[in-house]
């Protein structure tokens, strides 16, 4: 009775199995299949003569780059530009998330958060397209407004001083009203008791604010942050390729559009998956460090 009682509770864990068989052989395929093309990093590698054909020449392609001259600088911009979407993306999104807390008429409040979700849905394809034309020089709204005021017009995608500064504030409309969705959830999650009885202390709305709010949210605010940090090196390919020029490559090329030159325009297939591979490397220990940390200050698990 006892054997056959087993037999029945196995049958639907099998069934989980193989239902889960068909993922599982994605993810080898797709996943860790390529991983094998790792080896072209260590060769002078020639596409005609394959991976065994081609030469092996150990560290030089990695050596080769480190010594290339706007090496430093690719780095420089792609952290500089990841911290600073990681500061705005957690800063501003948690100050709206607050306002919005704030709004009582309820139509208001639904019509602003449908209204800064909407670019979340929308490839950078498409927005870019849309900031091509809104900042155009010659005829975009944005300079066609400067010029009521007497602003020359500036070539906001063409001048590497504007360029850093488009890639933020476009970064903040998309990306700004999803993040404001998750800190709402958290301030929806507070105690409603903890404001009754700050308020029967006398505290107003900044004070409810500062001693309840954001303590209230603080365990969400941590997790964020810390799991931000495992994406320190992805500075965004799919916006900065979009929208940049060779203009302003010295504020804006970051690893991911400089893998991608080397690769497909100057087929330095070798050299760019060097570049790829350091950049896989770094990222998976920023993201190791991050996840422990999750752990250690947010108890976060992914099991």
């Amino acid at each position: 009775m006892n054997t056959t009682f087993r037999k029945r509770r196995g049958m639907p864990r099998a069934a989980f199995h193989i239902m889960l068989l068909p993922a599982v052989i994605l993810i080898l395929i797709y996943s860790y299949g390529p991983l094998a093309g790792l080896a072209i990093a260590f060769q002078d590698f020639i596409p005609a003569n394959g991976w065994f054909g081609s030469p092996w020449i150990g560290m030089d392609n990695f050596k080769y780059v480190w010594n290339m001259p706007g090496f430093m600088q690719v780095m420089s911009n792609t952290i500089v530009i990841a911290l600073l979407k990681i500061v705005v993306g957690i800063v501003l999104p948690i100050c709206l998330a607050i306002m919005l807390n704030e709004v009582k008429h309820m139509i208001f409040k639904r019509s602003v958060q449908t209204l800064v979700y909407i670019p979340y849905f929308l490839s950078w394809v498409i927005l870019s397209g849309i900031l091509i034309d809104l900042l155009s020089p010659s005829g975009g709204l944005v300079n066609i407004v400067l010029s009521q005021f007497h602003i020359k017009p500036i070539y906001f995608l063409g001048d590497s001083g504007w360029f850093r500064f488009v890639l933020i504030a476009s970064h903040i409309w998309k990306e700004v009203g999803f993040d404001t969705i998750v800190y709402l959830a958290a301030i929806l999650s507070i105690d409603k008791s903890l404001y009754e009885a700050s308020a029967l202390d006398g505290a107003g709305h900044m004070n409810q604010m500062w001693h309840v709010t954001l303590p209230g949210m603080r365990p969400i605010i941590v997790l964020l942050t810390v799991l931000a940090l495992g994406n320190v090196l992805n500075a965004g390919f799919d916006q900065i390729f979009n929208l940049y020029s060779p203009q302003v490559y010295s504020s804006s090329d970051i690893l991911d559009t400089f893998v991608y030159r080397l690769g497909i325009e100057q087929m330095q297939y070798g050299v760019a998956t060097a570049v790829g591979l350091f950049k896989s490397v770094i990222s998976f220990i920023f993201i190791s460090t991050s996840y422990y940390l999750a752990y250690k200050l947010a108890d976060y698990r992914i099991f």
